[in-house]
């Protein structure tokens, strides 16, 4: 007998290898980590059921707060550059001029380089003794012959140490985003910038009045995007300061790994895990709801 199967389960069945591979990897260990979060497990003795005192425990944690709002201030900073440094990147290498190619290149450059080579040349860079500090006494010696700038402690100072990570991230997302920012530019007709120009908008008051209208809903994709990859920043971090000094350039997502790795307090990770999708997640309802009134509310071309 043939077996028969329904044409509207069809494509459920091409899904489900996937579906069972993401149960697997994905959503299985999700339900783990949210059960976890309940007990009190380190790996080397069977879990103990502990109730909400993870999270009574996360609550009066300081360095979970500290972590909390340097996450929060690495979104800040870096999902506007982000947003925007970019566009006008993108807007630039989008002209018709030769050998532009080459500059789409240079620009995209440090997207496919690995982070642990970027994070150790940075961090070399960064040192007392690297190029960072060399170039800034060779410049200041032009304009005081007799003054010597003491060196910046770019990843040895509270104050400084998590913005120089974010220089790192930033540096890596601008050719990414670029070229997300360049596709939505040449979908652009031609036609709409000539209009313009005869209507007397020209130079860069053709990208305000045309280009960003128009790229509204790449550059809330863009938003959303980078401050997810903000969220969840971890390689900068473990590389160049490993949340030091002060825990001034800890994150959250480098909190997790300290404790589940370092502690072995799997439970209490799992626990911070569970706030850190949360946050995700509300990142990710965000994005939805503004993909679909920047769509909606796109002019058609």
């Amino acid at each position: 007998m043939k077996l028969q199967i329904n044409p509207k389960f069809t494509p459920y069945l091409f899904l489900l290898p996937a579906l069972i591979i993401l149960g697997l990897t994905v959503f299985w260990p999700a339900i783990q980590a949210f059960y976890l979060s309940f007990f009190s497990y380190d790996l080397l003795q069977p879990p103990q059921w502990i109730g909400l005192k993870n999270f009574q425990r996360l609550w009066a944690d300081e360095v979970f707060w500290k972590t909390l709002q340097n996450t929060l201030l690495y979104i800040l900073v870096v999902v506007p550059i982000l947003a925007i440094l970019p566009l006008g990147l993108a807007i630039l290498v989008n002209q018709k001029i030769r050998g532009i190619h080459w500059f789409r290149t240079a620009y995209y450059v440090p997207v496919v380089i690995s982070m642990v080579v970027a994070g150790l040349a940075w961090k070399w860079l960064y040192s007392e003794t690297g190029l960072l500090n060399q170039l800034l006494q060779y410049s200041l010696s032009f304009v005081l012959p007799d003054s010597k700038l003491p060196t910046i402690p770019w990843l040895t100072s509270p104050n400084l140490a998590l913005f120089s990570v974010m220089g790192v991230t930033i540096w890596k997302g601008l050719g990414y985003y670029m070229v997300i920012y360049l596709a939505g530019l040449q979908s652009i007709p031609a036609e709409l910038y000539e209009a313009a120009s005869l209507e007397g908008s020209d130079g860069w008051r053709k990208h305000w009045d045309i280009t960003l209208p128009l790229m509204r809903p790449y550059i809330v994709l863009v938003a959303v995007i980078s401050a997810i990859s903000a969220t969840k920043v971890f390689e900068e971090v473990y590389i160049m300061t490993q949340g030091g000094p002060l825990n001034s350039s800890k994150t959250i997502v480098y909190y997790l790994y300290e404790q589940a790795f370092q502690n072995l307090e799997i439970g209490y990770a799992c626990t911070i895990g569970l706030i850190l999708f949360l946050i995700v997640l509300g990142l990710s309802i965000l994005r939805l709801v503004f993909t679909q009134f920047t769509s909606s509310d796109t002019p058609t071309l």
